[in-house]
Formats: structure tokens, C-alpha cells, sequence
């Protein structure tokens, strides 16, 4: 154990991990060491900022939090906080069966954590961050909570209503980041396409990526977790006549039958959502959508489950993320529908869903020989560099793994002459430099 050491452990998604890299800032500015989600904890405070999203997540953080109490309880650590998505809806249940935690906090009042040490919490840094990815790129959040209704979602009982932040702010936030090496930045929210509205009264994330794209300094700009209904046209040129704006979308569908839609409560049938993504890729040439499905919600009949496929093999998405269905307590699947597809069966589908995507991607891929493509470079391997095109975000999206026949420099742009692929990975070599 070591003194006036922190480690702090995430789970769940990137959202999650910019709070900790905010609370990270403050600790560091109280005279703290601090480490990120270390191979081997040595810290005398563990802090573990959780995901409560669906039930495979509760039981990961759940789980974490067990191993860390058991270390508590034999003194191997001093203090243990657990904050987040668990501990924002399951406080008192958590409270009363895990008393080795010294303090369990929600997704929001963390900030209370710093001062519960007898620490200052400095307001001035409010917005300041320890970036715990690569040096060159980072997840710029851009809003918390979200306003949308569907069946099967917990994330506005845990977050509440959207809160837009403003332009300045983020502005703000990504000058600074540009100054200490960032290049590409990953815009996510819990729903991108509603920014600004309860701020400006209109739908205002194509301004946003507008001023973003105008710092000097900022690469890649790639947009994350996009709602279809209510879609904002004026988004489209700004991607397409921008060159640091990634030909690149996640747009979350999560089914494509108009039974199904409706019993999500989605508010966008199959006919409009088609028109959507013909739109899209009219507008934005080469654009690469990833989208994600969900397979098991409560009423999904086999027919509905063949249209999804058929649907799938005729929009021929680059990027498809599939999950199964999850009974939530207290959203309106939960309260309102039978959760009577066996387990079995929701794997069956999803198995038969992600095959049909590797087939899809697998073709994409091979249209990829042969062209050169601007890469970043992520990391070194003993054999290869790993590397992104702008249609590959880090950590859900395939690497372009390329030859050691020329010294990269982690962090860089190449153009990579992709010459194969490997199942969803490219192959590619650089020209001499």
C-alpha cells in the first residue's frame, strides 16, 4: 500500500471515463499520485466509477466492487469510494449490503469525494483532465442525461434530463486539450443529435462541429452516438465539406421493423429510417455508419427478426454492434411488457445477426486492397504498428496493423497502402520516409 497513492478503476463507457479523468485532475492538484485502471492496485484509496446500463455491466461492477471490499476488510487498502451509474440508482441497496465501501457516491455528486478526504475541490479546474488514453486523442463530452423515452433504457433514470453544455465551453475545453498534443477528438454524448436544444431552442451540434473544425490543431473530429428521429440535416455539409470532420457516424438504430419500433418507443418507423440513411450517404460520400441493434426486446417475433437481418444485409452497415436485451427495473419494458424470450433464444439471434455482419464487413474490407489510406498510429507491437483510418474509432472499431519496414512514430498521420485484411483488421505497409 502506498501512501498518498490513488487508484482509480472504470467501468463502462467513455462517458464514465471523462468523469474520471476529471476527478483525476483534482486529486493530482491536491498533492495525490494517481493511477488509472492499474494492472496491480498498490494505492491506499481505491476509487471505482461504475456502469449500471444493463445487467451484464451491474454484475461487472458489482463484482469489482466485492474484490475491493474483501481488500478493504484485510487492510491491504485504506479507503474505498465507489461512484457512478450503480451507485447513482442503487445507493441504499449498495450502502446496506457492501458496508466495507468507506463512501458510495452517484453519477453526479462525486465532486464530494475531494472534500470528504478534507481535500479542496478547485472549482478553476472544473473542466481539466488527466487524459488516461493515448496522448493524441481523447472523448470530449459535450452533454449529460438524456430526454428520449425508450422501452428498454435506464440512462434517463440514472442522469436525468439533457444538459447541454455551451459552445464556449467546449470550445474552451478543446483549445486547451490542442495545446497539450490532442488531434482527434471523439464527440459523444448520450445523444449527440439533441445538443443544444435546451440551451439555444434549436438543434445545434452542426455549429458545434463547426467551430471544433476551426481550431487550429484539431485533426479528427468523429461523432458518437447519434439519435435517427429528429435527425439534423444541416449536420450532413459539415461533414462532407470539412476535412478534419471524419467521414464517420454512429447512429444507434437498434431494430428496423415497424413492430418493433414502436413497441421501443423509437419514434421513427423503418420507411423514415431508410430515407435517413439514403440521405446520409448521399450527402456524405464514402461516410462509414456504425450502428448498433438490439436482438430479445419483448415481442420480437421471428418475423420481426428476419426483417432485421434482411434489413442489415440491404443498408450493408460498416460498423454493427449487437446486444441483447436486458429487464431493467423501472423503464417502461420493464413495467409495461413480458420479458418471455428465453435467453437462449436472444443469444441464437444475436449469433446469427453478428455473423451476417462479419460476412458484410469482411466484403467491405476486401474493397479496401490496394487503396491508400490516412492513418493514425495508436501503439507499437513487437511485430507490427496498430493504427485507425478516420472510419475507425479506438476501441470498438478495427486497426489497420501495418509491416515494421519503416520507424512510425506513435501519435502521426502515414499514408498505409492496405494490402489484405485479417478478419475485421486491414493490412497495410508505408512508402519509404
Amino acid at each position: 500500500m502506498r501512501r498518498n497513492k490513488v487508484d482509480i478503476i472504470t467501468l463502462g463507457c467513455s462517458k464514465n471515463l471523462v468523469d474520471s479523468e476529471l476527478l483525476m485532475r483534482q486529486f493530482v492538484a491536491n498533492g495525490y499520485n494517481v493511477s488509472h485502471d492499474p494492472e496491480k492496485p498498490e494505492g491506499e484509496i481505491v476509487v471505482i466509477n461504475t456502469c449500471g446500463f444493463i445487467g451484464e455491466a451491474k454484475e461487472e461492477s458489482i463484482d469489482m466492487i466485492l474484490q475491493f471490499a474483501e481488500a478493504r476488510k484485510q487492510n491491504k487498502i485504506r479507503k474505498l469510494f465507489v461512484m457512478g451509474c450503480l451507485s447513482e440508482r442503487y445507493l441504499k441497496e449498495l450502502q446496506d449490503e457492501i458496508p466495507e465501501v468507506d463512501k458510495f457516491y452517484g453519477k453526479f455528486n462525486w465532486k464530494l469525494l475531494i472534500s470528504d478526504l478534507g481535500k479542496s475541490y478547485h472549482n478553476e479546474l472544473s473542466s481539466d483532465r488527466i487524459i488516461t488514453t493515448p496522448a493524441h486523442y481523447t472523448y470530449l463530452k459535450i452533454a449529460e442525461g438524456c430526454n428520449r423515452t425508450c422501452s428498454y433504457c435506464s440512462i434517463p433514470i440514472i442522469t436525468g434530463k439533457y444538459k447541454s453544455r455551451t459552445l464556449e465551453e467546449i470550445c474552451e475545453e478543446v483549445n486547451r486539450l490542442v495545446k497539450q498534443g490532442v488531434k482527434e477528438f471523439q464527440l459523444i454524448a448520450q445523444d449527440l443529435t439533441y445538443y443544444g436544444l435546451d440551451l439555444y431552442g434549436k438543434y445545434n451540434l452542426a455549429e458545434l462541429v463547426q467551430r471544433i473544425s476551426d481550431i487550429k490543431g484539431v485533426e479528427w473530429i468523429r461523432l458518437h452516438y447519434a439519435y435517427p428521429a429528429h435527425f439534423p440535416a444541416d449536420l450532413l455539409p459539415v461533414m462532407r465539406e470539412r476535412d478534419n470532420v471524419c467521414k464517420y457516424l454512429d447512429i444507434a438504430l437498434q431494430h428496423s421493423s415497424d413492430h418493433m419500433l414502436k413497441l421501443m418507443r423509437r419514434n421513427i418507423d423503418k420507411e423514415a429510417t431508410t430515407k435517413l440513411l439514403q440521405r446520409i450517404r448521399e450527402e456524405v460520400p464514402g461516410i462509414h455508419l456504425r450502428t448498433t441493434m438490439m436482438v430479445g426486446h419483448p415481442g420480437e417475433t421471428e418475423n420481426d427478426f428476419a426483417d432485421l437481418l434482411d434489413f442489415v444485409k440491404q443498408m450493408r452497415f460498416e460498423r454493427l454492434g449487437g446486444f441483447v436485451y436486458s429487464d431493467e427495473e423501472g423503464t417502461y419494458s420493464n413495467l409495461n411488457y413480458s420479458d418471455n424470450i428465453k435467453s437462449e433464444e436472444k443469444y441464437r439471434r444475436l449469433d446469427e445477426l453478428m455473423a451476417t455482419q462479419e460476412k458484410i464487413a469482411t466484403e467491405i474490407n476486401e474493397t479496401k486492397i490496394g487503396k491508400t489510406l490516412k492513418v493514425i498510429v495508436d501503439r507499437e507491437e513487437s511485430d507490427f504498428y496498430a493504427g485507425r483510418t478516420e472510419f475507425d474509432s479506438p476501441e470498438v472499431d478495427p486497426e489497420v496493423l501495418i509491416n515494421k519496414e519503416n520507424k512510425l512514430i506513435v501519435g502521426n498521420f502515414y499514408p498505409v497502402t492496405v494490402t489484405g485484411t485479417q478478419y475485421f483488421d486491414l493490412i497495410g505497409k508505408t512508402d519509404k520516409i
